[in-house]
């Protein structure tokens, strides 16, 4: 049996593969190593994994995580599953690029892009990734994600710059309580990008306001002035693209990517069933 995750910073999804290719598809919530130690995402884990999931018969794991960027954060994951799997022969811990590449763009070459909680991008051989301009995380970067657009959301309701209407229902939307409650939020509790971009979905629930509407045209503005632009001759490739900000946003996404003469391939909101593709056929 093959376990096959895509894990992104908000939530995970996997699917469980037998010998006949009989698959089960189920959610986890993210395991992302900046934030999570191998403890807590064993405690995690032996929570939310599915009862009739046969543990002992898993003999091969690919698990495709955010926040896999060193040997040293892939095995606080990989130890996890371990512990977890204590029969699998193969444990597979990799960056989600890797699995965003191989879902959108198969064994062939291209461009790839992930706007979810966070911010990633590449350029792909058909086999490996082979450059990268980096996203710098949700403090420095991210542009374009849900927490870029977050943090942006949230800092003009802190400062009472909501249009009409807006300040209001975005508190009774989420009910913050006080400035100095939402600083210790982000501050000094944990998953602090999960927090920002649980805000983004404000936008999406509001697109018929101009001021949303913009304040996402800025972010992915953002994205390609800061990121996509300093990729080699960008405009030689499709824009292809994985992740629930990027997918629920793709019609503003393709006007930012066409003004900057990149034609859109691939927007998908989940990896998993191409990833699970790649490793059939691959296997």
């Amino acid at each position: 049996m093959i376990l096959i995750a895509d894990g992104g910073s908000t939530k995970c999804s996997w699917c469980q593969l037998d010998d006949a290719n009989q698959r089960v598809y189920f959610n986890t919530e993210g395991y992302n190593p900046d934030f999570i130690d191998t403890p807590g995402i064993v405690r995690s884990l032996d929570q939310n994994l599915p009862d009739t999931l046969p543990r002992g018969e898993v003999r091969e794991i690919h698990f495709y995580g955010a926040g896999v960027s060193s040997p040293a954060k892939a095995a606080i994951i990989g130890n996890a599953l371990k512990q977890l799997f204590p029969n699998a022969k193969t444990v597979e811990v990799t960056e989600d690029l890797l699995a965003a590449a191989r879902a959108l763009l198969g064994r062939g070459p291209g461009f790839a892009a992930i706007l979810g909680t966070g911010t990633n991008s590449c350029l792909y051989d058909g086999k490996k990734i082979t450059y990268n301009v980096d996203s710098l995380g949700y403090f420095l970067g991210d542009e374009g994600s849900g927490s870029f657009i977050g943090k942006r959301l949230l800092s003009d309701y802190l400062r009472g710059l909501l249009p009409d209407g807006l300040q209001d229902a975005f508190r009774e939307t989420y009910q913050l309580g006080e400035r100095n409650d939402i600083i210790d939020r982000l501050y000094n509790q944990p998953l602090p990008n999960r927090f920002l971009a649980s805000f983004a979905k404000f936008t999406y629930d509001h697109n018929n306001v101009s001021y949303c509407r913009e304040i996402v045209r800025q972010g992915f503005e953002a994205f390609f002035q800061n990121i996509v632009l300093h990729y080699p001759r960008y405009q030689d490739y499709s824009f292809n693209c994985i992740g629930s900000v990027g997918y629920n946003f793709r019609d503003a996404l393709t006007q930012v990517a066409n003004s900057h003469g990149m034609e859109v391939g691939k927007i998908i909101r989940s990896p998993i069933d191409d990833l699970v593709e790649y490793h059939v056929t691959n296997d």
